[in-house]
């Protein structure tokens, strides 16, 4: 039987300060750093989601939903979908609460994600991409029970997520344009709700693959649209065949649009970071410094959020080997 979700609501800075405290000895206050580029363009910062202790912002959002769990819901255990990085903060955050963990798991997943949800003691169920997003819109999965935490499309995960927002302007507050990956949506519209609490007028964007752009498409088109030319790459941890109507009403009131970017764009991106930060990033964590590296100077100081780094380190040198 399908679930339906409660209505969608903005997330209220009550519900994201009270995150904050909720996930504090669970997560890292990641650092903002500044991107030297070594060339004309915006002032550019580094959110660096990379270094949470499972090298992805996924944490934030995947402990706070486990923690507001009630112990019934708990006592069933979890489960998730996810290409990789939901699927190892959930997954993390079942093991600190004591209760199993089943991560459905998209098929091409990358194979360094897959062992480090083994490893985080997920029982992992293989399924089709399509297979996957269909079940994350209906909310259920043949054969697997329990609690189902949704990897983006979920208030508490959102306002976990939301816990980055504030500290960006914290950490700096000048900040005017705040730029952060498009996947289900979940990062975008927390990092937005976080940022706008407190400073309404930055600007945030999201930051999309040529490949898989369908937030760039809905923002176009005024309503949440599909991607039919949607390809599988290396930016297995962003870009969707479609933006689900209930993540386009989140994200329309707080993000601005998005920016497409190139694959080339992004491998160059990775390597920038790797050269002048010594920061691994993963192709969607390296979306926003290419998005960036395209915005005008009088856009900065930028917040590029390093969403994750989980990425085999073979194909990392073979993506930025070939440049």
């Amino acid at each position: 039987m399908d679930k339906t979700p409660p209505a969608v609501t903005p997330i209220s800075i009550d519900a994201i300060e009270a995150a904050r405290k909720r996930i504090a000895a669970t997560i890292v206050r990641t650092p903002l750093i500044k991107l030297q580029t070594g060339a004309r363009g915006p002032e550019i910062y580094l959110k660096l989601e990379n270094l949470q202790p499972i090298n992805s912002f996924k944490l934030r959002g995947a402990a706070n939903a486990v923690a507001c769990l009630e112990a019934a819901q708990r006592s069933v255990g979890v489960w998730t979908i996810s290409a990789g990085n939901a699927g190892q903060g959930v997954a993390y955050a079942a093991r600190q609460a004591g209760i199993p963990c089943t991560v459905v798991t998209i098929e091409t997943a990358p194979e360094t994600k897959v062992e480090r949800m083994r490893a985080l003691g997920a029982h992992l169920v293989t399924a089709s991409f399509d297979a996957c997003w269909e079940a994350m819109e209906r909310r259920t999965f043949p054969g697997v029970e329990g609690t189902f935490v949704h990897p983006f499309d979920d208030d508490d995960f959102i306002a976990g997520n939301a816990t980055m927002g504030l500290e960006i302007v914290e950490d700096l507050p000048e900040v005017r344009t705040v730029i952060a990956a498009i996947g289900g949506g979940g990062l975008v519209t927390g990092v937005a709700s976080g940022v706008r609490a407190r400073k309404p007028h930055v600007r945030v964007f999201g930051a999309e693959p040529e490949t898989a752009a369908p937030g760039a498409v809905s923002f176009s088109t005024g309503k949440a649209s599909p991607f039919p030319q949607w390809q599988a790459t290396f930016v297995d941890g962003a870009g969707g065949k479609s933006v689900f109507p209930r993540m386009w009403e989140r994200m329309r009131p707080v993000v601005d649009g998005s920016i497409v970017v190139s694959l080339e764009e992004t491998k160059r991106a990775m390597r920038l970071l790797a050269e002048k930060a010594r920061v691994i990033a993963e192709g969607a964590g390296a979306l926003s410094v290419a998005a960036a590296l395209r915005c005008s100077e009088d856009a900065g100081p930028v917040v590029a959020v390093v969403s994750g780094g989980n990425i085999e380190l073979a194909k990392f040198c073979e993506l930025i080997g070939a440049l």
